[in-house]
């Protein structure tokens, strides 16, 4: 539930459904990076972030080759980097299947807007900052990230981007699309889990075109896939109350536990007790490393 490495998940998902991806570790000379990111197609603008991550720490777009240049010489770990997706729409849909079913159900479906704000022709980007209700807890984080257009004057209608990340952790708006699940929707993630032996529960994270081209199943990719620890994301901004959030979490890991009981019939057995403190405890340690490192990058 923490610590997964992303390329366990890329490398198990259909190939022409995922970004073009790169795996990087730090000690690499970084002319042998761009000789690799060449290789791959990858062009700038692109995306990094950490191999073993979350809540988009350390995620970011990257437009030019100074800026990876800085990334890489400042990021003590194995990162990825990805090509920009520039498909205009960014849903979550959190999937559940029993192992011995042929159909699972998607109990969220969510639109995820990453933080910004609209210029109105009078306002600096400082003072949109703190006129906006998620912004403003983040303004320290914010202005190291955006010094140079700080006290810039926005002009009327321009859409500024604070942070890329479409990450509740990161301010993303989330948006209710219950409403669209239906037999279309579930069948094309039934077809890509039915795919994959132990996809059996998680969250998608996708770029799509449209939530119609998205049931059809085409010009989508899927940015991640987040097994057992996958937060089920639509609880918020979508009107639940605490004690409603509450019995989804728990409605959820009933079904965890209902799939682990039959992972362990067939011979998973679950790790040692210890085992799976000191792999915590590492988690947590690598995880408050990596704040501490993105907190010091623009």
């Amino acid at each position: 539930m923490d610590g997964e490495p992303k390329k366990e998940m890329y490398d198990l998902l259909p190939i022409h459904l995922i970004p073009i991806t790169l795996n990087v570790l730090p000690t690499v000379a970084f002319e042998s990076v761009m000789a690799s990111v060449q290789q791959k197609g990858i062009t700038f603008p692109l995306v990094v972030k950490p191999e073993v991550g979350c809540a988009g720490v350390l995620f970011r777009k990257i437009d030019q080759k100074e800026e990876l240049r800085k990334y890489h010489q400042q990021v003590p770990v194995e990162y990825i980097i990805q090509e920009l997706i520039t498909y205009p729409m960014e849903v979550s849909v959190f999937y559940v299947r029993h192992p011995t079913a042929d159909k699972g159900v998607v109990t969220g479906f969510l639109h995820k807007i990453p933080l910004n704000v609209t210029g109105d022709g009078f306002h600096t980007l400082e003072q949109l900052v703190l006129l906006h209700q998620k912004a403003s807890i983040r303004v320290g984080e914010l202005h190291s990230k955006h010094k140079e257009n700080w006290h810039r004057v926005l002009q009327n209608g321009e859409n500024y981007m604070l942070s890329h990340a479409a990450n509740h952790n990161r301010g993303a708006h989330f948006f209710d699309l219950k409403e669209h699940i239906d037999e279309r929707l579930v069948a094309i993630f039934d077809e890509i889990s039915l795919g994959i032996n132990d996809f059996f529960y998680g969250r998608y994270d996708i770029l799509c075109s449209s939530i119609e081209d998205l049931k059809n199943g085409k010009n989508f990719s899927i940015l991640e896939y987040n097994g057992c620890g996958a937060e089920p994301n639509h609880i918020y901004d979508t009107g639940y109350s605490l004690f409603e959030a509450y019995k989804e979490i728990l409605k959820h890991w009933e079904d965890l536990y209902i799939i682990s009981r039959y992972n362990r019939k067939q011979g998973i057995a679950p790790w040692p007790l210890w085992k799976g403190f000191r792999f915590r405890m590492a988690s947590k340690a690598h995880f408050k490393m990596l704040q501490k490192v993105d907190a010091s990058i623009r």
